[in-house]
């Protein structure tokens, strides 16, 4: 069942007065119920259980998503595993802590999930896509966008993103209807749980970073960026490069007060939506 929306997701949190879960209290008698706790009054033991099992569905609730893996040219590349560090295989994804959301345009997290560095990367041909597959991924509301970067140099200390350097090269938003549906980018996320983009075809090779970005909008008022990164080689006999009017900073590509970030899908009466950060860049060159 979907929990995208603010209504539905509280409602799968509340508990009833008798400790239950809503959707287990409204399938119980009153009578049931009545006898349930007088056995909690009893039975200390089994209400300290009580609470462990619901504090374990706590996670599940409150679960978002990462990028935790891509398909480069037919071959799958494993993603880091932010769970279990010391566990996880060489990547060539930057690492990342835990499947919270960055709240604020301006944080440092906001670049690549507070990731700085990886131990691999992949090679793609410029023309082909990139597939990022993702293990979860609940929300419906908000759009997907994916950015590249240019290294100056190699991988490594030197290639961290920094500057403006980086460009759109895949988005979608809203496709219709009104802002609270389900007419998103992410919900095709939340569909199919990966997102193609096609690396432009007259990119120039070199070292790059790719970024896929989740801006999650179905809590009003409170925008939730997930953006993870990964290090690509791209290869090819173009030249191209964006002009300097599609390069952007991250973070900071966009102000917190961009209405593509403070949108209220509940409230607006808006029928069309702009992702924040500007254009798409496609490879075209002048």
């Amino acid at each position: 069942m979907w929990m995208g929306t603010g209504n539905r997701y509280k409602r799968r949190r509340a508990l009833t007065p008798s400790g239950l879960p809503s959707v287990i209290h409204s399938s119980l008698t009153t009578t049931t119920i009545n006898k349930q706790r007088q056995t909690y009054a009893r039975r200390p033991d089994i209400m300290r259980f009580d609470h462990l099992a619901l504090s374990a569905f706590a996670p599940l609730v409150a679960a978002h998503g990462a990028v935790t893996s891509y398909i480069i040219g037919g071959t799958t590349y494993p993603g880091y595993e932010g769970f279990s560090p010391a566990s996880s295989p060489k990547t060539i994804q930057f690492q990342w802590p835990n499947y919270d959301p960055t709240m604020t345009v301006s944080d440092a997290k906001m670049r690549c999930n507070g990731g700085t560095s990886a131990q691999l990367s992949a090679t793609v041909q410029a023309g082909s896509n990139v597939t990022a597959i993702w293990k979860q991924w609940t929300h419906e509301q908000g759009p997907v966008q994916v950015w590249m970067f240019k290294c100056p140099g190699a991988f490594g200390s030197s290639c961290k993103g920094d500057g403006k350097g980086w460009f759109k090269i895949d988005e979608m938003g809203m496709w219709g209807g009104k802002l609270n549906s389900a007419n998103w980018g992410t919900a095709l996320i939340v569909k199919n749980l990966k997102w193609s983009s096609e690396i432009p075809r007259n990119l120039a090779p070199g070292n790059y970073l790719i970024r896929h970005e989740l801006l999650a909008l179905h809590q009003a008022n409170t925008p939730q960026f997930y953006a993870e990164c990964a290090q690509i080689v791209v290869q090819g006999s173009g030249s191209a490069v964006p002009p300097s009017d599609y390069l952007y900073s991250i973070p900071t590509y966009a102000p917190q007060n961009d209405p593509g970030v403070t949108v209220d899908i509940y409230s607006s009466k808006a029928t069309t939506y702009t992702p924040p950060g500007g254009r798409v860049w496609s490879g075209f060159q002048f």
